[in-house]
């Protein structure tokens, strides 16, 4: 998915989306940065055109790890869930009681 797609599934608006993956999710995202950077870096990408067929490859490199977990595990990596919106309506709460 696109950054776009993927905010849009977790039923995201204007929050950072990082703030809301759990730590699979971070770590595959982690994993095609590192990748397209390292080919990237292996391949001396120049311009845009260059950099964008390497981003597909980095890409491609987190999209087969996280298949591959998701085929051993049974489960799959990306969820809806929010990790902002529970603290937050604990928080709320918190000062609700405390008045």
């Amino acid at each position: 998915m696109t950054p776009s797609e993927y905010k849009k599934f977790k039923g995201l608006k204007k929050e950072n989306l990082r703030d809301h993956m759990d730590d699979l999710e971070l770590i595959f995202t982690m994993l095609g940065e590192a990748s397209t950077t390292r080919i990237a870096r292996k391949k001396d990408a120049k311009g845009f055109i260059e950099n964008k067929e390497v981003a597909k490859q980095g890409g491609t490199v987190a999209g087969v790890a996280r298949k591959e977990l998701e085929q051993r595990s049974g489960e799959t990596v990306s969820t809806t869930e929010n990790y902002l919106f529970e603290p937050e309506k604990k928080k709320k709460l918190e000062d609700k009681n405390k008045k």
